[in-house]
């Protein structure tokens, strides 16, 4: 496994900088949200686009990936009852799939629960139809570009579509791509009713790429959350792939936040 963190957390910072601290810190890799450069991917030039890409090399770090991907990113949903505002949003996520594979990474993911809540008079079964034509363009374009789709069952309490790994699992399956995959995120875990451990061993293998991060929503050795029985479902699964530091309460500071995290999970999860 190796070992990565979300840039948003360095409110403020360059990405220079943020690469600079990640890799001194001991990270291998750094998860981008686009909204922290600019607020819609197309507005990246190529030239930016090879300057982070170029800054990330120089430090030694990886990009991982893009996340909080339809944030800022007015005008998009995945299950609006209008047609236009749906294609626009497949537009979008192939302009996310080539910024990614631009940037050097190889992981989309795509949480967004206010981007794809079902509103009334539209119903589950259309949400999910409209949802799933929605990225049949981008996983096409991920196919070519070497970059996988990883969509994020969240709790209830923030969405009301999709809100358990099974779920995600079912629909990503729709498209029958190595490119469609799902995300495991421990703060979304637990809000199922079975283990986070148990939730691991039944997505394998299905999940490509994991958040880390405490049901506080605070960093991995910042609250209650035993980090051990999950590190060691993810060795028994095998999984090889990013373990990727995402907190929602910044509190503690960037610095605190980043060095302590990985310290927990290189003593509970590595």
């Amino acid at each position: 496994m190796r070992f990565g963190i979300c840039n948003e957390i360095f409110d403020g910072w360059s990405l220079d900088d943020t690469f600079a601290f990640c890799a001194k810190a001991g990270y291998d890799a750094v998860e981008i949200a686009p909204f922290t450069v600019a607020p819609y991917v197309t507005e990246i030039s190529a030239e930016r686009r090879r300057e982070i890409r170029a800054s990330a090399e120089r430090h030694g770090i990886a990009i991982s990936g893009l996340h909080w991907v339809l944030v800022k990113a007015e005008g998009m949903h995945l299950t609006s009852p209008d047609e236009a505002v749906r294609e626009k949003t497949a537009r979008y996520l192939v302009e996310l799939v080539d910024c990614c594979a631009d940037l050097g990474g190889d992981r989309i993911i795509v949480g967004s629960p206010k981007q794809r809540n079902i509103e009334p008079p539209v119903t589950f079964e259309q949400g999910w139809e409209w949802a799933t034509d929605c990225f049949r363009d981008a996983v096409k374009r991920c196919e070519e570009r070497g970059v996988v789709i990883c969509f994020e069952p969240l709790a209830p309490s923030e969405t009301n579509f999709i809100n358990t790994a099974a779920q995600a699992i079912e629909f990503v399956g729709q498209l029958d791509s190595p490119a469609f995959k799902i995300i495991l995120d421990v703060k979304a875990m637990s809000s199922e009713a079975i283990s986070i451990p148990q939730i691991i061993r039944e997505s394998h293998p299905h999940f490509a790429y994991f958040h880390a991060n405490d049901a506080n929503l605070k960093g991995p050795g910042f609250g209650d959350t035993d980090f051990r029985p999950i590190g060691a479902a993810l060795r028994e699964v095998g999984y090889d792939g990013v373990v990727s530091v995402e907190v929602f309460n910044f509190e503690e500071g960037p610095e605190v936040i980043a060095t302590k995290s990985l310290e927990h999970l290189k003593a509970t999860v590595a």
